[in-house]
């Protein structure tokens, strides 16, 4: 079996760079759902001193 993978990323807001859409996410996340992609894992990245600057998540779906 083959895959495709799509990378989402996602910007944080605010001075700490603390501050997501949940429900943004969440509404992105089901509309990939639907087309058949899985979320596979997810992390922070860091802008400096811990801030977040934003979050990277990956998915995976079956290949043609």
């Amino acid at each position: 079996m083959t895959w495709q993978y799509l990378t989402l990323r996602i910007k944080a807001s605010g001075f700490f760079g603390v501050n997501l859409d949940y429900d943004e996410m969440n509404d992105k996340l089901n509309a990939l759902g639907r087309e058949g992609w899985e979320l596979t894992s997810g992390f922070d990245r860091s802008k400096r001193n811990g801030i977040s600057g934003e979050v990277v998540l990956i998915l995976k779906r079956p290949g043609a």
